[in-house]
């Protein structure tokens, strides 16, 4: 019976049908996370009112954080794997419906040239067009067939951290759209019987009139190759902190990694749609040559690629502890900090964006001295009152030899902060 609820149904066919929760298809996955998470939650607000505690350590409040803290964590453990299972099965999943768009794509051209078409004739420009579409339109089904576990023809522009990518997604949308046009005046001059029209489609690959287009082709490509070295750099100086998502999601191209929107990304996806709009009804009024894009739209392009850099060198920062204090309890007297007491640690960047998850949280760590404390967890209705991004509070443990000690704190994404010195008495 508990082999069967944990695989789900199957039908007669083989497939997983009603709740299944397993991890074989993208179904299960999902369902099996939903299920891992909304039980994750009940329990965490089940111990920020109090309920739920064993008897044995209900006594004393150090021991129930304890426990709590483990608990959650282990709960958190699971819910991520659940989460992961999910990211892989969906990523798998992600291909033929890519496939679909491409070929979704192909017909809308199809139907705007046949209606168009009507009382104007229809001409070889569009055949022509068509033929490049379908070409172009192979070539990525073939892609998302080669990387279909990652995600199909979206595969380039996934990051490393499991995000997609602003700055590539931009430029595979100048990249695609230049290929094609290029394909549309190439079918178009393989199909021209005439001397004067050959010689007018090669001319309309002149720079002279396709400057702007490869001007901005060339800072895109540019960008999305800098962008990746920029920010590799800063990881690797702990200038910014990184982790890896469960899955990519489209709203990654407008928000920076906690999910909050970024004026940077924002403006740079928009005025790039912009131009490749304007770009694509160039191209259709003059099928004969490359998009002559104005000088104007040209420098904004620029402009807007320029701002997104500007703010990729200027996000993120290394944690810093600020100071660490005795934390105390209403009704305590002041002293000095002992083995066994709280310390509040207050400084800014201890939670790195997109790591607000319960497992993540989890695996902050403060070294007091040579011991590795690991950050409790401390649940209240709807989130974590410990740990913050602002303020941690820990123990100090009894292994800690007392005299000047060092505190220091490591966020989840493995970035450690200053060293702050503390006096610990006996």
């Amino acid at each position: 019976m508990a082999v069967q609820e944990a695989r789900g149904d199957t039908g007669a066919d083989g497939t997983h049908e009603g709740g299944c929760t397993c991890g074989d298809c993208p179904h299960g996955a999902r369902e099996g996370h939903r299920r891992a998470a909304a039980a994750f939650l009940r329990r965490r607000d089940e111990f920020a009112a109090g309920q739920g505690l064993p008897t044995a350590v209900a006594h004393s409040a150090s021991a129930s954080r304890q426990w709590i803290s483990e608990e959650l964590t282990q709960r958190a453990e699971a819910v991520a794997e659940r989460g992961r299972a999910e990211g892989e099965a969906w990523l798998a999943g992600l291909w033929p419906r890519t496939v679909a768009v491409v070929w979704g794509a192909v017909v809308v051209l199809l139907l705007g040239e046949a209606l168009t078409a009507i009382g104007a004739g229809w001409t070889v420009a569009r055949t022509a067009a068509l033929i490049a579409a379908l070409v172009v339109a192979g070539a990525l089904t073939a892609a998302g067939r080669l990387h279909r576990a990652r995600g199909g023809a979206l595969a380039p522009v996934i990051g490393e951290d499991n995000r997609m990518s602003t700055s590539r997604t931009v430029a595979a949308g100048w990249v695609l759209f230049v290929g094609y046009a290029v394909l549309l005046l190439a079918t178009r001059l393989a199909a021209a019987s005439d001397h004067a029209e050959r010689d007018a489609l090669i001319s309309g690959l002149d720079l002279a009139r396709g400057t702007g287009v490869v001007t901005v082709l060339a800072v895109v490509c540019g960008i999305a190759v800098l962008v990746r070295r920029v920010v590799g750099l800063r990881i690797l100086a702990q200038r910014l902190q990184k982790v890896p998502a469960h899955r990519p999601r489209a709203a990654d191209l407008l928000t920076d990694d906690s999910g909050r929107g970024t004026f940077t990304d924002i403006q740079y996806v928009a005025v790039s749609a912009v131009a490749l709009v304007f770009a694509a009804v160039r191209l259709a009024r003059r099928p004969g040559q490359l998009p002559d894009l104005p000088w104007g739209l040209g420098v904004i392009v620029l402009i807007s690629a320029a701002t997104y850099l500007a703010g990729k060198y200027a996000e993120g920062g290394r944690p810093v502890v600020l100071s660490v204090v005795r934390a105390r309890e209403p009704g305590d007297l002041d002293g000095p900090i002992r083995t066994g007491d709280d310390i509040e640690i207050r400084g800014a960047g201890f939670v790195p964006p997109g790591a607000r998850t319960a497992d993540r949280l989890a695996r902050m760590v403060v070294r007091i001295g040579t011991v590795d404390v690991h950050v409790p967890l401390v649940p209240v209705t709807g989130g974590f009152r410990n740990p913050t991004d602002t303020v941690l509070t820990v123990p100090v443990p009894a292994e800690v030899e007392p005299g000047a000690v060092e505190v220091q704190v490591v966020t989840a994404a493995g970035v450690a902060t200053n060293r702050y010195t503390v006096q610990v008495t006996e």
